[in-house]
Formats: structure tokens, C-alpha cells, sequence
């Protein structure tokens, strides 16, 4: 990234009204520099050289004191506006990265989603720095640094000579260092996404490796990122400490070279004390700005990386989306037309034709990995068709493609295996803000079984469930799903494998739910591999897949990506140690 990168502006909005704000703050800060520089040398040069009483000077003290108040005034605005900015402009890059990501879809998450969600909370988290001392600084460069110049070279021409040729070894330095600084804030950021990731998979699978007695087997791997990281932070940090010293020691030595030209033709006569204490006093200010664009580079170098990061996520370019409204579904049947999706060498599904009549139960059926999944999210427009289309409609159908996608999606009720749950009531968790009647509640919850479950809590309806449902087993939550896609009023209603964490009893209580919502008048999809379930469906597809040949696997080059599961276990650490195997 750069100093300042122009997409920061566009993506951050907060970050252009700071920047503004800078510069403005930057331009009075430099005005303050230049009349406390001349009012401390008014009040003290003719006290010296002409004899004046100090009484003479108390003006121009007067002055120095307001002036001081000013800048300090001043330099606490700038600070406090800094922060608020930081949190704004934090905010406003997290919501374009999370919508982005999901606009990327399900493929996409699938592999980088982890990392994803360790970007936006901590290591955006480290854009602070940037923006409370290193933007500020660098903006002072273009104000005060030239402006102080100026003034010394209107003073004393030698001196703002050696300004000028001592100035450029400071970004000389600067950039030397801050490429080496760069290169591990990237490590650490990596290497923080690597444990986040890896911590995040590790959570979620707690319970299996537990039931298999092999929940310390991660132990000594993560202890072993946890090394790297602070490994890394340490390289950073090193760095900093020296670039900080060589930096304020190029910039002592160009004042120093100043303030002893200045003292020499002081003793000689050949400039006036007035002129030379202002150069002498100014002399620093020019350096300062530089000096700290050094030194506060490397406390934000790790925001600059993972703002790079996010940049990088949005500018992953997104499929186009359609702008036609979508057609009524409750009066339209919904045709798939020679459907193919490339998956790791093979097409799943494969060249798939049928026909999803509206207002019956469709079941998707086909072995693991033949693409029933896949056939859903390309239903849903989160997938795109790498060969075939979906069509809506019959006289004059309309292509999936064409339609905007949240118009689409207003029209479907979705039950994934694993539902979204958020922590709250029961009761909020299944209305989701719907003014629904206790008497219409009780209707869906006892045709989904799930009446039974809420008498058998403690505080019925209102029992507190936390994040995914903990609090609930896992065919309770899928009953919980169930009632509220009874209540919703989409046409279509998407279920996979509803039946999957239930006994014989409860499936049955799922197949009749089922049928009460073909009875409403809503179309029902369903992936299924228990039989009742199929035997239920009025209509039935089967879904397939197909080896890619290679005259497709060069025309698609999506056919050659690596896999998720090859990702998860080639392209990135294993999380399991293999001795402890």
C-alpha cells in the first residue's frame, strides 16, 4: 500500500473528510511554527543585542503564550478527531470487505472465509495507528516541512540550502528500512490469519476431536504458530527501534550542521541575531514532520498490511448480477436447462435438464458430491452456472441471470443442515421481528414437533439460546428452522436434508411438515437421502456427475483448481500434529 493510497478514500469515506481536516490543522499548525519562531525571537534578540528591558518584550510573551495555547489546542483536536476517524473509517472498510465476501459466494468463503474473518476484526483493528499518527504526519510533511523552508530561505539563504540537500536522506532511509518493515508486517499478518483460522476450525471441531480423545493433539501445533507470530512481531519491532534511531540521528546531525553554520557567522557578524534565532528555532521544525513519518511508519505498518489485504478482497472482481425484478414464483415453474458447475476435475452436477413445478415437493436426489449442494446455491443465484441456465417462466422465460438477486431471494425460505442461529429467545430466533400470533406460533411449532421441545425448557418460548443455538441439540435446532420457515410466507421453501440429525418419529413429524407447505401452496425443494423422504417428493431429480475430459479442463480452467479439502490439507499447515497421530 501506499503512503496514501487513493482506494483508502474511496472505500473509506471517514478517511477523506479526516484528510481534509489535516491538511487544514496542518496549514494553521505551520502558520503557529513560523509566529512562535518570531515571537520568541522578538522577545529575546533586542533584550540581547540592544540592551532592552524585559519589560519591553512582555507583548511579544503575551503573544508566545497565546500562540502556545493555540497549538496545544490544536494538537488535541487533531488527536481526538484522529481516533474518531480510525473507528469510522474501520467500520465502513469492515462492511464493504464482509459485503464484498459474501457477494463472492460460497466457493470463495469456502476457502478464504477463515482468513476473511480475522482481517476484518483484528487485523483491521491495526489501522489505528495509521490514522491517530502516521497520516497525520505525513500530511505535515507537505504543509509545515515547506512552508518552514520557505521562511528560513527568506531569513538565511546558506541555511535553507543545507535544509534542502539534508532533507531527501531522511526518505532515503526511510524507504530502505520501511520496505524490510513491510516485509514482516505481511508475515505477521499472515501468520495472525493462520492461527485465526486455524483457531476458528479448531472451536467448531472441538466436540468431535473430543469424543475421539484427541482434543490435545493440536496442542503443540499451535503452540508452534503462537511462536511464529510473536517471532515475527519481534522482527518488526526490531526494525522499528532501528530505524527509528538511524532516522533521528540523520536528523540531529542536518540540525546540528544548521544551528553551527548559523552560531559561526553569528560570532563573525555576518547575520543578525534576529534572523538567526528564527532559522535556528525553524531549523528543527523542517525535520520534525520527516522524523516522525519514520518513526510512526512502523507502528501502522501492520495496518497498512492488512488494509492491503483488504483491498485486495475487494477488488476480487464479483459476478454481474441481473437488474430485471423477479418474477412471481408462486405462479411461475422454474426450469434448469443443461446445468454444469465445475468442481476439482469433474462436473457435479453434470449437464443436469428438469423442471421444478411450483406448489409440490421436489427432491434432489444422487450419491455424495454428485452436486446437489451445488445445484441449490446455483437455485439460489449464490453459484454460477459454468455451462447450462436456469429459467423462470414458459412463454417467455427469463434467465436467472438476468434478475436482481434480492428480489430472488425475497422469495425463498432456506434451511441449511447446520440453520443460523443467533443468541437471544427462542421466541426472537423464530419470528425474527414478524408480529405472528401466539395462536399461529403454536400451529407451526406443533406440526414440527417443536412445541414439545419449548414445553421441556425453562423458560419456555423465552428460554435464551447463545451464537448457533448452544443450548439446543442439534435436531432441536433443525426443528427450530423448520417452524420458522412455517411462518415465512415465500414461495419457495429450500431444505437440505432436513431429516438428517432426526429419529424415525421426528422425520415423520418433517415429511408432514413438508406436505403442509406443498397444501399452502408453496413449492418445496428438498435434498434428500433418506428414503420416507423421497418417497414423500412428487416429483423427483436425479443429480450426477461427470468426469471432466481434457479438451474441457483446458477451455474450463476452473476444472483444474485445487480443491477445498487439497487446500485445507496441502496449501495450508495441517492442524493436527503428525507425531501425535
Amino acid at each position: 500500500m501506499k503512503p496514501l493510497d487513493s482506494r483508502l478514500l474511496k472505500y473509506a469515506q471517514a478517511a477523506k473528510r479526516y484528510i481534509v481536516f489535516i491538511t487544514i490543522v496542518g496549514t494553521l499548525s505551520a502558520v503557529l511554527v513560523l509566529a512562535q519562531a518570531i515571537s520568541i525571537s522578538s522577545a529575546v534578540s533586542p533584550v540581547i543585542s540592544e540592551g532592552q528591558q524585559l519589560a519591553d518584550s512582555i507583548p511579544w510573551v503575551i503573544a508566545l503564550a497565546v500562540i502556545v495555547v493555540i497549538r496545544v489546542a490544536l494538537t488535541y483536536l487533531l488527536q481526538s478527531r484522529a481516533h474518531r476517524a480510525a473507528n469510522d473509517a474501520i467500520i465502513e472498510l469492515r462492511s464493504h470487505v464482509l459485503d464484498h465476501a459474501t457477494k463472492l459466494g460460497p466457493r470463495w468463503l469456502a476457502r478464504k472465509g477463515t482468513d476473511t474473518v480475522t482481517l476484518v476484526t483484528r487485523g483491521l483493528d491495526d489501522l489505528g495507528p495509521y490514522f491517530v499518527s502516521y497520516l497525520p504526519q505525513l500530511l505535515m510533511v507537505v504543509t509545515v516541512t515547506p512552508i518552514t523552508l520557505a521562511v528560513m530561505l527568506y531569513y538565511d539563504f546558506l541555511s535553507a540550502i543545507i535544509a534542502v540537500f539534508t532533507i531527501p536522506l531522511i526518505p532515503i532511509f526511510m524507504i530502505l528500512v520501511g520496505k524490510l518493515t513491510a516485509e514482516y508486517s505481511s508475515q505477521k499478518l499472515k501468520t495472525m490469519e493462520k492461527i485465526g483460522s486455524q483457531l476458528l476450525d479448531l472451536i467448531a471441531g472441538l466436540p468431535t476431536l473430543k469424543a475421539l480423545g484427541r482434543e490435545g493433539a493440536p496442542t503443540k501445533h499451535i503452540h508452534k504458530l503462537g511462536k511464529m507470530h510473536a517471532s515475527t512481531t519481534m522482527q518488526t519491532l526490531r526494525v522499528a527501534f532501528l530505524s527509528g534511531a538511524i532516522l533521528e540521528f540523520i536528523a540531529t546531525l542536518s540540525v546540528a550542521l544548521v544551528a553551527v553554520e548559523v552560531g559561526m557567522r553569528l560570532v563573525h557578524g555576518n547575520i543578525g541575531l534576529y534572523a538567526g534565532l528564527i532559522v535556528i528555532m525553524l531549523a528543527p521544525e523542517v525535520y520534525l514532520p520527516l522524523r516522525e513519518v519514520g518513526k510512526q511508519f512502523h507502528a501502522s505498518a501492520n495496518g497498512v498490511a492488512a488494509a492491503q489485504a483488504a483491498f485486495e478482497i475487494l477488488e476480487e472482481p464479483i459476478p454481474s448480477e441481473g437488474e430485471l425484478p423477479s418474477p412471481d414464483l408462486s405462479e411461475q415453474t422454474v426450469r434448469i436447462d443443461n446445468l454444469s458447475v465445475a468442481a476439482r476435475g469433474s462436473w457435479a452436477p453434470a449437464n443436469l435438464t428438469a423442471e421444478i413445478p411450483r406448489g409440490q415437493i421436489t427432491a434432489l436426489v444422487g450419491p455424495s458430491g454428485s452436486g446437489k449442494t451445488t445445484t441449490v446455491m446455483v437455485l439460489l443465484g449464490l453459484l454460477r452456472p459454468t455451462r447450462g441456465r436456469i429459467l423462470i417462466g414458459e412463454d417467455e422465460a427469463v434467465d436467472l441471470s438476468e434478475i436482481d438477486l434480492s428480489s430472488w431471494w425475497e422469495q425463498h425460505t432456506w434451511v441449511p443442515q447446520s440453520p443460523a442461529i443467533l443468541p437471544g429467545s427462542v421466541r426472537e430466533n423464530v419470528l425474527e421481528g414478524q408480529d405472528v400470533s401466539e395462536t399461529r406460533l403454536a400451529e407451526a411449532a406443533m406440526a414440527t414437533g417443536f412445541q414439545e421441545v419449548v414445553d421441556n425448557l425453562a423458560n419456555g418460548w423465552d428460554t435464551m439460546i447463545g451464537q448457533g443455538g448452544i443450548g439446543l441439540s442439534v435436531g432441536q435446532r433443525q426443528r427450530l428452522a423448520l417452524t420458522k420457515a412455517l411462518l415465512k410466507d415465500t414461495p419457495w421453501v429450500i431444505l437440505d436434508e432436513p431429516t438428517a440429525h432426526l429419529d424415525a418419529m421426528n422425520e415423520e413429524q418433517v415429511i408432514e411438515t413438508m406436505q403442509r407447505l406443498r397444501d399452502m401452496g408453496r413449492t418445496v425443494i428438498v435434498i434428500a437421502h433418506r428414503h420416507a423422504v423421497v418417497e414423500a417428493a412428487d416429483n423427483i431429480i436425479d443429480v450426477e456427475t461427470m468426469a471432466a475430459t481434457a479438451s474441457e479442463i483446458e477451455e474450463f480452467p476452473e476444472l483444474a483448481e485445487t480443491t477445498i479439502e487439497e487446500f485445507a490439507l496441502v496449501n495450508q499447515p495441517k492442524l493436527l500434529d503428525e507425531e501425535a497421530l
